[in-house]
Order: structure tokens, then sequence, then C-alpha cells
């Protein structure tokens, strides 16, 4: 069973940055889709950043291309989202997600929410103008 524990959010103005951390155990394959996914309140789970922990492919939503950057530990147990230049709109509950890739994702299956099925508990991103 995959356990995901997401660190590193907080509160930081417009233009800030800040490193998210996503310590995961329990794997039992060697490849997974690893992803960034984020909540505002009243609004849908949205995917941000994904990776495919085997080659390295990298995925984001068009909201954060150019400001956010996701990568692996060297460990590859340890999964990270740099935020850059962060807006009044990256505010929300920014979760952790992994699955077995049985599979070859496209870039909107692998931000796509239901294609997951290990979650973190979330760490909260606040951004103020």
């Amino acid at each position: 069973q995959v356990q995901l524990v997401e660190s590193g959010g907080g509160s930081v103005q417009a233009g800030g940055s800040l490193r998210l951390s996503c310590a995961a155990s329990g794997y039992t394959y060697t490849r997974y889709y690893m992803g960034w996914f984020r909540q505002a309140p009243g609004k849908e789970r949205e995917g941000v950043a994904a990776i495919h922990t085997g080659s390295g492919n990298t995925y984001y939503a068009d909201s954060v291309k150019g400001r956010f950057t996701i990568s692996q530990g060297n460990a590859k147990n340890t999964l990270y989202l740099q935020m850059n230049s962060l807006k009044p709109e990256d505010t929300a509950m920014y979760y952790c997600a992994a699955v077995v890739a049985r599979k070859t994702m496209t870039a909107i299956q692998a931000l796509g929410v239901l294609e997951y099925n290990y979650w973190g508990q979330g760490t909260q991103v606040t951004v103020s103008s």
C-alpha cells in the first residue's frame, strides 16, 4: 500500500516561491505516475503537474507552465513541486497522488484526478496579493 505525505505548504505573497515535498513509501512496483493536484474552496480538484517515475516525462496544466516544476528525488521516493511566481489564484489545498504505470497516459490522462488511486492528506498553500 503506497503512502504519501505532503509538506512544505504555507503562506506567501504574490510573486513568491514555495517548494512542496511528498514523501512516498510502500512502493511495490518500479514505475508510477505521480502528480500534484489542487483544490480551492468551492472548486473541483484539478491536476497541476505529473511525472512518470521511469521515463521522467513531465506534464503540466497550462495555468502553471513556466512557473511550476515537478521533480523526483534521487531515491525516487520523494516528489517535489517547485512553485515560482505564485499568484493569488494558486491558493488551494495541494495533494500528492500516485498510480502504478500500467499503461501509457496522455497528458490529459496524467493530469486526470480519476486516474490516481493513492492520495496524500494535502498541504495548504495560500498566496496573498
